[in-house]
């Protein structure tokens, strides 16, 4: 019908006359299933504004076969797509059921279409990346069709269609009619009460075209509204309702060869037939479902009554029997959108991998980087461990800047180290002094260091002979004149003699027979590289050399289970309470070993932070490409959504797909780390090795994800606000 306003005065003249005849045959008419008042479609054309509908109405009964002709540019298109629920009207009313469309959300909507209509498009509108079953199923995925049930119903219909022996084809085997069979067995996969039709035939050959007209009439015998546009009108002659349009309105409305024409001023015999059904296809529609449920017969009654007709707001039954719950719903869908993820980057292998690349320095750089500074960390902390595990080294004199330093010293002695030495918590206790002394050997003479040490010098401080043995208690009580040297005492006064044991050097004047020597240590922290030390008892060295009852210091050795900070709080308050006074200083090798693991552990984050930025600017790539993809995919996400996919279901479909990337892309990261790794630890030395941390590869992982949600939300969350109806109209 034609809006009044629009008709000159002769027109609405007809139009009155044309209701007042049929008021009577009106209201005994069932209930029209859509109804269109007033409707008004507007576009923005630049500064302007385009009406391309004027104040539409029109009623559609159930069971009906509508056809909507008129030329390109009269509307009819914007009509199929608000009367489908891809578009909306600027003004007006549409009732779908009896319920107002423009009170639904989206989701709403999406369910509307899904389980009510089924839409064929001109250019069939089929995902290229799926054969011809999953083509037809993906409108049950989104509406939770129980997935064996959704399988033999697909190739039900395909079989139903003349398809059965090309349901694993892809659309670009099949040729023009075939795939429009495709898209019809896709309209009616979840039962499609309401079919319809844009152009169904407009990209056929004749002999196609008729086969698919043959189709929706058979359609519709069985109960199925079906609405189709069309420009042709030999194809609008076989439907039993013709609606015209022009410029926006509608100009005629006819069934059964019985013309509506609003324009001639004739026409004032016409009965408004549009508002007349023939009821005896449309009533009383009995639903006999097959015992596997894989399709739905609609046959009509032939003795139904002529004056009600039963609207089913509910879906088909085919969903109502075979829809799985909302969380194997909600699952079925993720599995279905992280398939189609993975088809779409196969389908573009080199531009995920160039996606991908930024992922992959960056999570590179990081693991490898995090691998350089846990073992550098780890040799340093090698070395400090030969200082002796867990010691605590106790050193005689007033701290450093106490006035009291310069006039009290010799505090120290060996019965300090024996209280000490009788703790719980200490393990060994080693007495030492230390002094500077020439020693000879034949006709070599140099200055060494010469230590006085206790029994357990060795075991506390984690030096290990080379030759010969170390000191007992014997050695300690007689005060023997037992010398141990060191490597480099060894190349000084030995180097033509590997093995010195038994030989005697004099030490000032103190003769000294050597009985062990250590193995090379090359620890900073403990000697010099290239001075030459000689160990003796400290007694020996108190008695014998120095002439003095105090010691300069004395090393503990503190059990693994014990903390080295209570330990040193612990001996702080034993001595202080023997001296009476703080006369002491106290190094804890554990100070070493923290401050290391912290200066290594900081500069790891700062180089880690530099490589961060790399995945940074790998997530922005990620970005760019996925919103490149979604423009791309347009026409599928308008296709997904007119087949009642949720806003919800094409963002997590692009969400995965970007998460996908960076995972992807930080796995290729992890092994171009490992690689990298391997490089370096089979060409470097042994204090610059790479140590693989299994922390930062799960952290990699963790943060290749995350900039997979990050980046990846703005472009998922773009295309699930894209218009369904501008969606499907680009190629």
């Amino acid at each position: 019908m034609t809006n009044q306003s629009e008709l000159n005065p002769n027109h609405q003249k007809t139009l009155s006359n044309n209701m007042s005849n049929n008021a009577l045959e009106t209201a005994n008419t069932a209930q029209p299933i859509m109804q269109l008042t007033g409707i008004i479609r507007e576009f923005a054309a630049g500064e302007q504004t385009i009406r391309v509908l004027h104040g539409i109405d029109l009623d559609i009964y159930q069971g009906e076969m509508v056809a909507i002709i008129g030329q390109s540019g009269s509307g009819k298109s914007t009509l199929m797509n608000i009367l489908g629920c891809l578009d909306k009207a600027n003004a007006g009313q549409y009732l779908i059921y009896g319920q107002p469309v423009r009170r639904l959300d989206a989701n709403a909507l999406a369910k509307l279409r899904r389980e009510h209509f089924g839409f064929i498009f001109q250019r069939y509108h089929l995902l290229g990346d799926i054969n011809a079953r999953d083509n037809v199923a993906v409108p049950a995925v989104y509406a939770g069709m129980e997935n064996n049930t959704r399988h033999l119903r697909a190739d039900k219909l395909l079989t139903d269609l003349g398809l059965g022996d090309k349901t694993h084809n892809k659309p670009s085997q099949l040729s023009g009619g075939q795939q429009q069979r495709v898209s019809i067995a896709r309209a009616l996969m979840n039962g499609g009460d309401i079919i319809l039709a844009d152009e169904p035939t407009g990209a056929l050959d004749s002999k196609s075209g008729e086969d698919v007209m043959q189709i929706l009439k058979e359609l519709n015998s069985q109960g199925h509204t079906v609405i189709m546009v069309t420009h042709d009108p030999n194809i609008a002659a076989q439907a039993e309702r013709v609606i015209e349009l022009k410029d926006g309105h509608i100009i005629a409305d006819y069934k059964n060869n019985r013309i509506d024409d609003n324009c001639d001023n004739n026409s004032g015999n016409n009965n408004g037939s549009h508002h007349t059904i023939n009821t005896d296809t449309t009533s009383n529609l009995s639903t006999v479902a097959n015992n596997n449920d894989t399709t739905v017969d609609i046959k009509p009654s032939k003795s139904a009554p002529t004056t009600t007709t039963t609207i089913s707001k509910k879906p088909s039954n085919i969903l109502a029997a075979h829809q799985k719950s909302a969380i194997a719903g909600f699952f079925d869908r993720f599995i279905e959108a992280f398939r189609m993820s993975l088809l779409a980057m196969r389908a573009h292998k080199l531009r995920t991998l160039l996606t991908m690349l930024g992922i992959i320095i960056g999570i590179a750089s990081v693991v490898a980087i995090v691998g350089l500074g846990k073992g550098s960390q780890q040799q340093i902390l090698a070395n400090i461990s030969s200082l002796g595990t867990n010691t605590i080294t106790v050193i005689d004199g007033y701290p450093w800047g106490d006035p009291r330093r310069s006039y009290h010293d010799d505090n120290l002695t060996p019965e300090d180290a024996y209280a000490v030495n009788d703790q719980p918590y200490v393990l060994s206790v080693s007495p030492q002094i230390d002094s500077n002394m020439k020693i000879r050997y034949r006709g070599t003479q140099e200055t060494a260091t010469v230590s006085g040490v206790g029994r357990d010098y060795l075991k506390v401080m984690g030096e290990k002979l080379a030759l010969g043995q170390g000191f007992d208690d014997h050695s300690i009580e007689r005060r023997t004149q037992d010398v141990i040297i060191d490597n480099n005492a060894q190349k000084t006064f030995f180097a033509n003699n590997p093995n010195p044991i038994g030989e005697v050097i004099l030490i000032g004047n103190v003769p000294g027979r050597v009985i062990g020597v250590l193995a090379p240590n090359n620890d900073a922290f403990t000697r010099s590289s290239d001075s030459p030390t000689i160990y003796i008892p400290y007694t020996t060295m108190m008695s014998r050399i120095q002439g003095s009852s105090h010691i300069n210091s004395f090393v503990a050795l503190i059990g693994d289970d014990i903390s080295t900070g209570a330990a040193e709080t612990a001996i702080s308050t034993l001595i202080e309470n023997r001296h009476g006074t703080d006369d002491f200083r106290i190094f804890n090798s554990d100070s070493i070993r923290k401050t290391i693991e912290s200066t290594t552990t900081s500069m790891t984050i700062l180089i880690s932070s530099i490589a961060i930025i790399s995945l940074v600017v790998g997530g922005i790539g990620v970005m760019n490409i996925m919103l490149v993809s979604v423009t791309e995919r347009t026409n599928e996400i308008g296709v997904r959504m007119a087949v009642g996919a949720r806003q919800s279901d094409i963002m997590q479909q692009f969400l995965i797909e970007a998460i996908l990337v960076c995972i992807f892309g930080g796995t290729l990261g992890v092994l171009l780390a490992f690689m990298i790794g391997e490089g370096i630890n089979s060409i470097g030395s042994e204090n610059f090795r790479v140590v693989y941390s299994p922390a930062s590869i799960i952290a990699a992982f963790i943060c290749s994800t995350f900039i997979g949600i990050i980046f990846g939300f703005l472009p998922a969350r773009n295309a699930a606000k894209l218009d369904p109806v501008e969606a499907l109209s680009r190629n």
